[in-house]
């Protein structure tokens, strides 16, 4: 969940504008209802995690927006209005293929702060929301990227192209030129974001009618339009591959400078398709949500008043509550309406992108009215939940090794080269499941082995007593598809290959394996972590189906360990393939 830390001051600057009072102490109390958890509170800031479907609230000003709904009962028009600029950016049928989607706005007279100190505030909190826009709804900028600008330095119209990697510009923060090519591989913003031009011989770039660069999305904009203390103007590009994503951000980054005082003004684009339209659209949504619907969740039968209360808390406004005389659309993705049952009419605003059905905005009904307000009373959806039958399997694993004295853990699928081949002296069992952008070197592929993370678990505890003995039932991934695998390790002065291979038995056994079946094969010198001599390959029924034994102390040491451990790893799909299940 992405975490945000909001200034008391700028708080209070922005609900001062809306001639709103300001306590701390509701917003602690009061937050978390919302979609927030409070972090930490000092006089300066308040750190806040906000819930992913929540993206609305990702700056101080749509935070602020929420809280005079929500904390101070004070109803807002669902809608914001929106003038035309006059602005248009056409866009070059070439974009088709690479980045289709772009939308654009200005919003002008920004009150941006009474002082040097608030303006730069305000520059850095409008830079925050945008990272933030990028890693959620954006999906670091695959889905959605943002380009805000000062409008006084650009010319309209603007136009919407591709050029090729030789062309040139001053990227922000630069003093120098640099080729497109060259701020892939040597701009820091150009090689984070690198992987999103991969196989593309043209690149999109926003000009305008002087033929100076605006931006070069979805990696950084020219420097010349940067926003600074006089800006109070803004020109706003959003490009990507998403509509949806696109317009919530486009909205989120308007709203954001409509709470400041802003006048949004709508940008005209003459698409790849030859299509015209203008962004963005003001209007609130209406939806369409079954009173029967309310009812069956909350079990509550909640009167008109209430419900208009409850949803204008969050926002949006109750239109109309009225018998159905028609069915649903089906084009549209809402629940059945059944006609001659009561429906409500619900108009929300169009930023909540997160509003994909019926159920959403009974949330928001249920959060609006208040959950501490609700009936203690038995939920009256019964769902029973049957096991699946590969489920039976994974059951009996756990129950076996658990009855040996093992703990469960569980660790992350991430892993790197150095800990899956090179410490345990494993070849690569199939193509490596490699992450495009790792935050970190230990975090750079999908594992194809457990054993590695067990053995990074023993030694992150190696100053606790032993014996330590833990298992994990988990995910591995080869030829970039899930498979299900189980092992253990165990770090004890007795243990040894006999004691291995006595826990590898009664696991074995308990499954309901035939001893006759079992075949147990030395492994090769130097071939996976075993000690020459104290390793095996478990055959069953003439298949392998994982390896055994007493780890070698060179590779124990690789781990920072110097105690005796022994260990195993089983291929549970293998195993539930080769052992007939006894319940089924």
């Amino acid at each position: 969940m992405p975490t945000i830390s909001l200034s008391h001051k700028l708080l209070q600057e922005i609900q001062y504008m809306h001639g709103s009072s300001y306590s701390s102490d509701d917003w602690l109390e009061k937050l978390s209802q919302i979609g927030c958890v409070v972090e930490d509170s000092n006089e300066e800031h308040i750190e806040i995690e906000v819930f992913p479907d929540r993206p609305d609230l990702l700056s101080h000003e749509t935070m602020a927006r929420a809280a005079r709904s929500f904390l101070y009962e004070k109803s807002q028009d669902p809608a914001i209005q929106v003038s035309d600029s006059g602005i248009s950016i056409d866009v070059n049928p070439s974009l088709k293929d690479i980045r289709p989607v772009i939308f654009g706005a200005v919003v002008k007279g920004v009150n941006t702060g009474r002082n040097e100190q608030q303006k730069d505030a305000f520059i850095q909190s409008l830079m925050d929301h945008q990272e933030k826009l990028h890693l959620s709804i954006g999906r670091r900028r695959k889905f959605a990227s943002i380009g805000v600008h000062d409008l006084s330095k650009i010319q309209p119209p603007f136009r919407y192209e591709t050029v090729g990697s030789d062309f040139t510009f001053i990227p922000l923060a630069s003093k120098e030129k640099m080729s497109v090519s060259e701020i892939l591989s040597k701009h820091p913003k150009g090689i984070e974001y690198a992987h999103l031009m991969e196989d593309f011989d043209r690149y999109p770039i926003i000009l305008d009618s002087n033929n100076d660069l605006i931006s070069f999305p979805p990696i950084i904009n020219g420097d010349h339009t940067t926003v600074k203390e006089t800006t109070t103007d803004f020109f706003i590009d959003v490009t990507g591959t998403d509509e949806r994503a696109c317009e919530a951000c486009l909205l989120l980054v308007c709203l954001s400078l409509l709470e400041r005082g802003g006048r949004v003004e709508s940008v005209e684009i003459n698409g790849w398709d030859n299509k015209i339209s203008l962004y963005p659209i003001g209007d609130a949504k209406r939806h369409r949500v079954p009173d029967s619907l309310i009812k069956k969740i909350l079990g509550l039968d909640l009167e008109i008043e209430e419900i208009s209360r409850s949803i204008s808390r969050m926002g949006g406004e109750l239109i109309s509550s009225r018998v159905v005389t028609e069915g649903v659309n089906k084009s549209e993705r809402w629940s059945d309406l059944v006609v001659g049952e009561r429906e409500h009419v619900i108009a929300m605003p169009r930023w909540r992108s997160d509003i994909m059905h019926p159920i959403d905005l009974v949330e928001d009904i249920a959060i609006g009215y208040g959950y501490e307000n609700m009936p203690e009373i038995y939920s009256s959806v019964h769902l029973d939940a049957v096991p699946l039958n590969s489920s039976n399997i994974n059951r009996r694993v756990r129950e076996s090794l658990r009855a040996l004295g093992i703990q469960e853990t569980q660790s992350l699928t991430l892993s790197c080269d150095k800990d899956q081949f090179e410490k345990m002296r494993w070849d690569e069992r199939s193509n490596v499941t490699r992450l495009a952008n790792p935050i970190t070197i230990e975090h750079t592929i999908l594992r194809q082995r457990i054993l590695p993370s067990l053995m990074n678990l023993l030694s992150a505890n190696r100053h606790h007593e032993l014996p330590q003995k833990v298992y994990e039932l988990g995910t591995v991934v080869l030829d970039s598809k899930n498979c299900n695998s189980v092992s253990w390790a165990c770090a004890e002065v007795t243990g040894g290959f006999t004691a291995a291979k006595g826990y590898a038995q009664a696991l074995l056994r308990d499954l309901g394996a035939i001893s006759e079946d079992i075949d147990w094969i030395p492994t090769n010198p130097n071939s996976g972590p075993w000690i020459t001599g104290r390793g095996a390959r478990v055959i069953v029924s003439g298949e392998e189906v994982g390896q055994i034994g007493e780890i070698d102390p060179s590779v124990s040491s690789e781990f920072g360990l110097r105690v005796p451990i022994h260990a195993g790893e089983f291929d549970i799909d293998a195993l539930r393939k080769l052992i007939q299940d006894p319940v089924l």
